[in-house]
C-alpha cells in the first residue's frame, strides 16, 4: 500500500483516493517573472516523480500544475523592462518549459493559467462575498474575513491572534482585520485589468489557485502540492477561500517538498547564493547530461528534507550516474532487450516497498545500485540476467534517469571523444594505444602498458579493466 505524509494530519497515511484508480493532483506552479531557480527545479522534479510511480502503480493520474502570469511582481518586472506583461511572461514561460525537458520533467495533463481563469476568480469571490466571507474596503480592493473561517490555520498551525502585523500579515487600514487578505486588488494607473463587480482590478495571488484547482479537478480531490514556504499562508489561505466557497473538504492530503540549501544555508538573493537552472546546466558542454545530474542529485534526497546543493553533491550525482550508464552500455552492448519484469521480480518489490513508504527515493536508488552491482556480477559471469536487467529499466523508467543514449552521457561515442580531446589524440588514435596497452599486458611488457595508461591520464581518458581483456573508457570532465 502507499504511504504518503499528509502536512495537514502532520503523519503518513495510506493513501486511499475519492476515486479507485484515478488521482487528482494540484501543483502550485511557477509565478513566471524571472528564470527558474534550484528551488522551482526541486519542485519540478519532485512531484514529477510522484507522478510517475503512481502511474507505475496503475494510477489514472490528472496533473495539473498552474502558472501564475498576473501579479504584483510580474507588473514589476514588465515596467522595469517596459515591455507589456503578456510578452514578459510568455518569455519566461518558454523558458520554464524548456529547463523542465532539458530536466526530464513530463508535463503535466493540464497547465492552467491565472489569465485564462479570470472569469472562475471572480465567480468565486462573489461566491465568498454571497456567504459573507468577503468585502469591500474603500479602496476598491475586495478582502476575505479570516476569523469568519473556524478552522483558519489547520495547515500551518498558526494561531490567528498571534499572528502579528508587519510580521506575516500586511498592516492595511483599508481591512476590516490585520489578518485579513485580498481577494481582489483594484487597478492603479497604467496597470493591467479585468472588469468586475467591484470594479476595474486583478485577482489577489491566493484566490488564483482556489479557482484553478477547483475548475480543472473539483471542489474535492485527492492531493495538493508544492514547496514547503507555500504552506503559510498561500495554502492556509487557500483551503479558507475554497472551503468556504464550495462547502466542501478542499484536497484530502498536502504535500510539501524542503527547501533547497546551498553549502547547508538557504538559498537567497539577499546571501548571494542564489543560482538558476540555467546557471548551472552551462556548466557541462551538454546541458542535457548536467540537467539528469540535477535530476539524480534531487532524487537522491527524500523529498520532505532539506536538499544540500554543491560542487561536491553535483559531483557525486554524476559519479553516480556515471555507474548506471556503464551498466546500461554493457546491457545494450549484450544485446539483452527490454522486456516486462515478472510479477515476482524481487528487484520490483524492493523498489516499490521503497518508494510506497513516502516515495523513499533514497532507499529506492541503493536497490538500483543493488541492482547495478547484481547486472554487473552476471554480465561477468556470462550468466542470464533478463530479469534483472527488466528491473533496472523499470526502476530507471520510474525515477526518470538513464534515458539518453550511454555513450552520449559517458563521452564514449566516437563524435562526442572527438570534440573533447581534439589537439590532442582522436577517438580512433585512443582506442589503438588501448588495444596496444592490452597486448603489452598480455606479453607481460608492464612498463609499456603504465606508460600508456600514462599518457591517457593526462588527458584526462579514464580506463575500466575488465575481466577477459576487456575494458571501456571515458574521458573525465
Amino acid at each position: 500500500m502507499l504511504h504518503i505524509y499528509n502536512s495537514l494530519s502532520r503523519k503518513k497515511e495510506i493513501f486511499i483516493p475519492i476515486e479507485e484508480g484515478k488521482v487528482g493532483l494540484y501543483v502550485c506552479g511557477m509565478t513566471v517573472y524571472d528564470l527558474c531557480h534550484l528551488g522551482h527545479a526541486r519542485v519540478l522534479v519532485v512531484f514529477d516523480m510522484v507522478v510517475r510511480f503512481m502511474r507505475s502503480l496503475g494510477y489514472d493520474v490528472n496533473y495539473v500544475r498552474n502558472i501564475t502570469d498576473i501579479d504584483d511582481k510580474i507588473i514589476e518586472r514588465a515596467n522595469l523592462n517596459k515591455e507589456d506583461f503578456v510578452d514578459l511572461t510568455e518569455r519566461f514561460i518558454e523558458a520554464m518549459h524548456e529547463d523542465s525537458s532539458t530536466l526530464n520533467v513530463l508535463p503535466p495533463d493540464v497547465e492552467p493559467r491565472a489569465t485564462a481563469h479570470i472569469g472562475d476568480i471572480i465567480a468565486m469571490i462573489q461566491q465568498l462575498q454571497d456567504k459573507g466571507f468577503a468585502y469591500q474596503g474603500e479602496s476598491g480592493d475586495v478582502y476575505y474575513r479570516v476569523r469568519k473561517f473556524e478552522t483558519y490555520g489547520k495547515l500551518s498551525g498558526k494561531d490567528i491572534d498571534e499572528l502579528r502585523v508587519g510580521a506575516r500579515v500586511q498592516q492595511d487600514d483599508d481591512k476590516e482585520d490585520p489578518v485579513d487578505f485580498v481577494l481582489w486588488k483594484s487597478a492603479k494607473p497604467g496597470e493591467p485589468y479585468w472588469v468586475s463587480p467591484w470594479g476595474d482590478g486583478r485577482p489577489g495571488w491566493h484566490i488564483e489557485c482556489s479557482a484553478m484547482s477547483t475548475k480543472c479537478i473539483g471542489d474535492h480531490f485527492d492531493i495538493h502540492a508544492g514547496g514547503m514556504d507555500l504552506q503559510f499562508p498561500h495554502h492556509e489561505n487557500e483551503i479558507a477561500q475554497s472551503e468556504a466557497a464550495t462547502g466542501c473538504t478542499f484536497a484530502n492530503l498536502w504535500m510539501h517538498n524542503g527547501y533547497v540549501q546551498i553549502d547547508k544555508e538557504k538559498m537567497s538573493k539577499s546571501l548571494g547564493n542564489f543560482f538558476t537552472i540555467r546557471e548551472i546546466l552551462a556548466q557541462d558542454s551538454q546541458a542535457a547530461r548536467m540537467g539528469e545530474i540535477i535530476r539524480f542529485m534531487m532524487l537522491g534526497s527524500h523529498y520532505r528534507s532539506p536538499l544540500n546543493y554543491s560542487g561536491e553533491a553535483l559531483e557525486n550525482a554524476h559519479a553516480a550516474l556515471e555507474r548506471i550508464y556503464k551498466v546500461a552500455d554493457r546491457v545494450a552492448k549484450a544485446g539483452i532487450g527490454s522486456m516486462d519484469p515478472a510479477n515476482n521480480n524481487i528487484w520490483m518489490e524492493r523498489f516499490e516497498a521503497a518508494m510506497s513508504d513516502d516515495f523513499n527515493t533514497p532507499e529506492a536508488l541503493a536497490v538500483l545500485f543493488d541492482l547495478v552491482r547484481a547486472i554487473n556480477k552476471q554480465l561477468d559471469g556470462e550468466k542470464n540476467c533478463v530479469q534483472e536487467v527488466a528491473a533496472f529499466s523499470a526502476i530507471c523508467a520510474t525515477l526518470g534517469v538513464a534515458y539518453q543514449d550511454p555513450e552520449v552521457f559517458l563521452g564514449t561515442s566516437i563524435g562526442d571523444q572527438d570534440a573533447i580531446v581534439a589537439g590532442t589524440l582522436t577517438a580512433g588514435e585512443i582506442q589503438s594505444l588501448l588495444e596496444e596497452r592490452n597486448t603489452a599486458k598480455a606479453e607481460k611488457n608492464w612498463g609499456r602498458a603504465d606508460e600508456i595508461r600514462d599518457q591517457l591520464a593526462a588527458i584526462g581518458v579514464s580506463i575500466e579493466d575488465k575481466p577477459g581483456g576487456k575494458f571501456s573508457w571515458s574521458v573525465k570532465r
